[in-house]
């Protein structure tokens, strides 16, 4: 085992194995199922490594090289899994099964060296063809950003309990069927770049809508989607959606620094103070986005051209944002009409709630409160549903109804910094009118 460093504080502790988290995740999945070719085992033994450091590093120390340690850790549990089913099965002695095992470890060739980003080429492993692409996203957020279940459901809009079966029969599947769990050939990456670009969007979307934990925000995440985004497009240059997705993340991560304040608490989009926004991923965003003759309409787009449509239509969006003087001249028209399209091509509900706001912006919450009708039918688990909808109605003036949007909002929010700012809000309504009591002389 690495050596420890000596006991630290269980802060530090702490802090130390978060860290560990977001920069060794996905690359001790990487090594390990290109050592073994079991993502199976590959998952479960890291996840145990980081129980384990759980356990050993408060009295043991924060060892010098964490993800050593946590490799170390994580290749003893697949060696020990497979001893006991080469054992299991009978078909070979425990001492001839170690060899083979070592020896197999020890010889491994890379078949992905044309991909030099190690994420990278995780994830385009996880994209495997012959797996259900709702489940190539859902496993490929599972091992390359290393989500929990929960957030992986949030995020696809469907039951915990559903998510966890599907993961569990994508891993299954993936054990027993004989898939090659390899980064594909150069001639096929593009194959997989539909998947490959939806969940680098669908990560980066976790990073500023997180759920149930305590980071209100998660800049690192947004910082490292933008570099697998890079990197993609210095591997398959020039793909529109990859440049529009990189426009679009460009210019909501351009608001990173705006969006809490200095407690903490979330600033809306048209509280933020704009003097803090990235300037200069603005308009590299905006550059990306001129170039857009690639994403023109087609009466049969396949699915990643699909998707640099999508993608481009949110960045339109994200640009008027980014480009008005200030909030009360932002051209909510036009974002309206950008929304219309977007759903249209997307059937989204979640495109349908935004709309929901540009058109109340741009026509009255009256308008904007059409467009909610049957939203929670299907977004049953949604809060900003009811927020939406609390804010509108405050607009035609019914308070009551306003506070009991907020009210089931409340029950709905899993993440503290969001469920306080809805509690802020509640408790800040203004009151209702006192009535006018009637008079002696018309009392009977």
């Amino acid at each position: 085992m690495i050596p420890d460093a000596g006991p630290v504080a269980p802060a530090d502790v702490d802090d130390a194995i978060a860290r560990a988290w977001r920069e060794h995740w996905s690359r001790l999945i990487g090594l390990l199922i290109g050592q073994y070719q079991r993502p199976d085992l590959a998952e479960d033994a890291v996840s145990d490594a980081f129980e384990a450091a759980t356990k050993h590093w408060p009295t043991g120390g924060v060892p010098t090289s964490p993800g050593a340690w946590l490799l170390t850790a994580a290749r003893r549990k697949v060696l020990d899994r497979l001893r006991t089913e080469a054992v299991q099965r009978r078909k070979e002695p425990l001492m001839v099964v170690d060899d083979e095992m070592r020896a197999a470890a020890a010889t491994a060739v890379d078949p992905g060296a044309h991909v030099a980003d190690e994420q990278l080429r995780l994830l385009f492993a996880c994209c495997h063809p012959a797996i259900a692409a709702d489940d190539r996203v859902a496993l490929t957020l599972r091992f390359v950003v290393g989500l929990p279940t929960a957030e992986i459901a949030r995020l696809m809009l469907v039951q915990e309990s559903a998510m966890a079966a599907r993961l569990t029969r994508a891993k299954k599947r993936l054990a027993s069927s004989g898939i090659p769990f390899a980064t594909p050939e150069p001639e096929h990456l593009d194959e997989r770049l539909d998947v490959v670009a939806t969940v680098v969007y669908l990560a980066f979307t976790s990073a500023y809508h997180p759920g149930a934990h305590e980071q209100p925000l998660r800049v690192d995440l947004g910082d490292e989607t933008i570099r697998m985004l890079r990197e993609l497009d210095r591997l398959l240059p020039g793909r529109p959606v990859v440049r529009s997705l990189l426009a679009l993340l460009l210019l909501q991560h351009s608001r990173r620094d705006a969006r809490l304040d200095d407690e903490g608490r979330l600033v809306l989009l048209p509280e933020q103070d704009r003097t803090r926004w990235h300037t200069d991923e603005i308009t590299e965003a905006l550059a990306l986005l001129q170039d857009g003759s690639s994403v023109a309409a087609d009466p049969a787009p396949d699915r990643a051209t699909a998707l640099a449509r999508e993608y481009r239509l949110q960045a339109l969006v994200a640009a008027e944002h980014a480009t008005a003087p200030s909030a009360d001249r932002t051209r909510w028209p036009v974002i309206a009409a950008l929304y219309a399209e977007l759903e249209e091509l997307t059937s989204s509900p979640v495109v349908r709630l935004a709309r929901a706001v540009a058109v109340a912006e741009a026509y009255g919450p009256e308008h904007g409160l059409v467009l909610l009708d049957g939203l929670e039918t299907v977004l049953p688990r949604h809060h900003r549903v009811p927020a939406v909808r609390a804010e509108l109605l405050l607009r035609t003036g019914d308070r009551a109804a306003a506070a009991a949007e907020l009210e089931r909002a409340l029950e709905l929010v899993t993440n503290e910094t969001e469920a306080a700012h809805l509690r802020t809000r509640l408790t800040t309504l203004p009151p209702p009118p006192t009535p006018r009591l009637r008079s002696a002389a018309t009392t009977s």
